[in-house]
């Protein structure tokens, strides 16, 4: 009698109803308790941000005491390097000529930047902030075990926007023609003993 009670098929449906509210609110709660704070995505924010973008001014700053450990890599055509380039960078290139892209080339890609030095930072630009080339070759490496900085600007803001990014105070005393340079070799930049440009002290020196 009573087994026949329980199976009637209202009692039943109202037991699976039960357990399914049960299960739907138990995976509620295992998803709520597993999706990241507010909090904690900002924190992962920044940390990607820091991990990622390398500040110009900062860059600038080295290049003007002549710390070596970083390796500037431009990725616009070779064309375009040999005109004009900030100084100190290489070519790796990743467009055949100023129109058309050579992303498919990724074996020599990847290949060029595997033979970089393992002990410094490796950093790319391409033509400008909102540029796409150095997230899409950033990426590639990724995928092949490499990992690249980007620098927060990219050459036309480095080459014809100097006063966008640089402090006020030093629009008029620092020359951009002094980190620029010509031809298929890197050049270097000139040096400043003087410069106070971004203290390197610690890890938010500039």
């Amino acid at each position: 009698m009573k087994l026949d009670y329980l199976l009637h098929p209202s009692r039943i449906l109202i037991l699976v109803i039960i357990a399914g509210v049960l299960s739907s609110a138990l995976t509620s709660v295992v998803i709520l308790n597993l999706q990241p704070s507010k909090d904690n995505l900002m924190k992962d924010f920044y940390l990607t941000e820091n991990a990622i973008h390398v500040s110009p001014h900062s860059l600038r700053g080295k290049m003007a005491k002549g710390v070596t450990d970083f390796i500037l890599v431009d990725l616009r055509s070779q064309e375009e390097y040999e005109i004009e380039h900030i100084a100190g960078a290489i070519s790796i290139p990743a467009y055949k000529d100023k129109d058309t892209s050579d992303y498919g080339a990724v074996d020599r890609i990847v290949g060029d930047f595997a033979k970089l030095p393992k002990d410094k930072d490796i950093i790319v630009y391409c033509y400008s902030m909102p540029c796409m080339t150095g997230r899409k070759i950033g990426l590639m490496l990724a995928e092949h075990g490499i990992y690249v900085k980007l620098l927060g600007i990219g050459w036309n803001e480095w080459r014809y926007f100097w006063d966008l990014w640089n402090h006020e105070h030093e629009w008029n005393i620092t020359d951009v023609m002094d980190y620029i340079a010509v031809g298929s070799g890197p050049g270097a930049p000139k040096i400043n003993n003087n410069s106070n440009t971004c203290p390197l002290d610690g890890d938010f020196g500039c």
